[in-house]
C-alpha cells in the first residue's frame, strides 16, 4: 500500500540506503521458494529498521515473528558486539531457511530462533530487552504488548508492524469473520492511551508504531 504516489515514493527509496547483497539473496529466494513472499519486510523498511536499531545500539532484541529472517537480520546490524537477539515464530518450517541466511551473516552467532508461541515463549525467557519488533499474528498484538511491557527497559523501544493494515482500521463496517482488524484497532488505542510508554505511529508501508517506554 502506497501513502504517497508511487513515482515518489520509488525516489524515497532510491535515495535511500542500499539492500545489502545478502539480503538480496533472501529476497530472491524467499520469492523462488516460500509461501507469502510479500511478507518480506523489504528493502525500504528493513533499512529503517537498520536505522533505528543503529541509533538505539541494542543489547537485547526481541522479535516476535521471524518468517524468513529479513527483518531479524536488518535488526541485529545495530546490535552491540556481546549482546543477543531473540526471535520468535511458529512455522517449523522455515527454521532452516532462517539459519541458513543467519549463519551467512556476521551475526549468526548472537541470533537465537524459538519455535513455538510467543504467548507461552516470552513469559520463559529470563531476560530484559532493548528493542522489541512485533510482527506476528496481528489478533495477538495486545497480548504481546501485556507480556513484554514489563521486560522492556526504560528508554527501550516496541516497533509495531502493519497497524495501518491496508487502511482497513478505517472501516467500521468490517466483516463478522476479520478478528485482525479490530484487534489492531484496540492496539493502536492500548499504545496511544498507555501512560508507560509514549507513540508516534509512522504511515510508512503498511504503518509502522515507535513506542517508547517512559
Amino acid at each position: 500500500m502506497h501513502f504517497i504516489p508511487e513515482e515518489l515514493d520509488d525516489y524515497v527509496v532510491k535515495h535511500s540506503e542500499d539492500e545489502p547483497e545478502l539480503l538480496q539473496q533472501l529476497t530472491r529466494e524467499t520469492y523462488q521458494k516460500i509461501l507469502q513472499p510479500r511478507m518480506l519486510s523489504g528493502h525500504y523498511q528493513g533499512r529503517i529498521l537498520s536505522m533505528i536499531s543503529k541509533l538505539i545500539n541494542p543489547k537485547t532484541i526481541l522479535e516476535i515473528g521471524t518468517y524468513t529472517g529479513y527483518s531479524a537480520l536488518c535488526l541485529a546490524e545495530g546490535i552491540q558486539a556481546e549482546g543477543e537477539l531473540h526471535t520468535v515464530d511458529v512455522n517449523e518450517e522455515l527454521i532452516d531457511f532462517q539459519r541458513k541466511y543467519f549463519n551467512k551473516s556476521r551475526f549468526g552467532h548472537q541470533i537465537h530462533q524459538h519455535l513455538g508461541s510467543a504467548l507461552d515463549i516470552i513469559p520463559k525467557l529470563d531476560k530484559t530487552f532493548d528493542l522489541v519488533f512485533i510482527d506476528a499474528d496481528k489478533d495477538n498484538y495486545s497480548n504481546y504488548f501485556n507480556l513484554i511491557i514489563n521486560k522492556l527497559n526504560t528508554g527501550g523501544i516496541i516497533l509495531s508492524d502493519n497497524v495501518l493494515w491496508s487502511g482497513k482500521i478505517l472501516d467500521k463496517t468490517f466483516k463478522k469473520d476479520d478478528t485482525s482488524t479490530p484487534a489492531l484497532i484496540a492496539y493502536n488505542a492500548l499504545l496511544k492511551n498507555d501512560s508507560r510508554v509514549e507513540t508516534v505511529l509512522l504511515p510508512i508501508r503498511d504503518g509502522l508504531t515507535i513506542s517508547r517506554k517512559i
